[in-house]
């Protein structure tokens, strides 16, 4: 560090301006105390956000960026994709996010790639191999496996998962040497396929539900055909209603700014598509949206299960439908007529 030289002043004499100070160089940090640049303002921003996600990126690091892209108050998304894995993760902005469990409970479809001959404990390229082999399997002794694990069947979970032992994730006991027990889990595949194939490893398209682990259907195809095998790459083309045909490119968001990305934003009602859909009157809204239930009228209208509620185009409330009453469990501010006037 180089010292400033300290300069004698007379006795008696007034202290030195501030003013008079030289200006800090462009690009060097300002003077302690001298006012900050204002941050933008956060911004209300209500719909989804379907990112492709590229590998390396965490879905943490992923919400950031988009959050930051549009420059919105509240982001979150809608399942876990992992660093190593591309592809479709659904974030929500704002009165979105409250819709978030329906896409989470969606179906989802995947195309991965098995690398035989090799399980690891990660169950994936990052880990270290616990076991091996020399054999490889065929396309059609994979193609005649895969029916095996097609429908309702019973799945153990990886040892690096998230899943909570104790309170404790599972990945975090791994990680500290001690022994991970997972019970099996059931769970719903419904399409498995080989897309293409070598000695050496296989690519295969799968569509599934909630809670399935890719790599653990890896692991388990490998031991049932002798020959181990790990998952070494994995993309997500489906999460609910949301396809790689909705999706946008970081670089883009990024490109576009908060006031030119408006085109990359889907409504929030885009969640509910598998949910009936029931208009309502403006008295019947700002009863939802005190939270207090409605009876439905009309012979289209639903007597049971889920429904969300519109006014005037704009969605209002999503909650269960009992007895022919909508009891509201969320309610939304979306703006229009029934919410202004709430």
């Amino acid at each position: 560090m180089i010292n400033e030289p300290t300069i004698e002043r007379p006795e008696g004499s007034p202290p030195p301006n501030p003013a008079d100070r030289p200006v800090a160089a462009e690009g060097r940090r300002p003077p302690r105390g001298a006012p900050r640049p204002d941050r933008p303002k956060r911004r209300d921003v209500n719909g989804w956000v379907i990112l492709d996600k590229g590998v390396g990126m965490t879905s943490t690091h992923a919400v950031a960026v988009v959050k930051r892209a549009f420059n919105a108050k509240k982001a979150g998304h809608a399942g876990t994709l992992d660093p190593l894995a591309s592809g479709i993760l659904p974030i929500a902005l704002g009165e979105a996010t409250k819709t978030v469990p329906f896409v989470m409970d969606g179906r989802k479809a995947y195309v991965f790639t098995v690398t035989w001959g090799i399980e690891t404990d990660t169950d994936d390229a990052e880990g270290r191999p616990v076991a091996t082999s020399e054999a490889r399997p065929t396309r059609e002794a994979v193609e005649a496996a895969l029916p095996t694990f097609v429908g309702a069947i019973e799945q153990v979970p990886p040892r690096y998962s998230a899943i909570k032992i104790a309170g404790e994730r599972a990945y975090d006991l791994a990680r500290d040497g001690e022994e991970v027990v997972l019970v099996a889990r059931p769970v719903q595949i419904d399409h498995l396929a080989v897309v293409e194939h070598s000695p050496e490893r296989t690519v295969i398209e799968a569509a599934c539900g909630k809670g399935t682990y890719v790599r653990a259907l890896a692991r388990d195809l490998g031991r049932l055909l002798g020959c181990y095998g790990h998952v070494s790459a994995l993309r997500r083309t489906r999460v609910g209603p949301f396809t790689e045909a909705d999706a946008c490119q970081v670089a883009a968001l990024e490109e576009a700014g908060p006031d030119g990305n408006a085109g990359s934003l889907h409504p929030v009602e885009t969640a509910l598509d598998a949910v009936p859909s029931v208009p309502v009157s403006r008295d019947m809204a700002l009863r939802l949206m005190r939270g207090q239930p409605v009876i439905l009228r009309g012979r289209d209208a639903p007597v049971e299960g889920k429904a969300f509620a519109t006014c005037g185009g704009i969605l209002v409330a999503v909650g269960d439908v009992e007895r022919g009453e909508l009891v509201p469990h969320r309610v939304f501010h979306l703006g229009g007529t029934a919410n202004r006037s709430a």
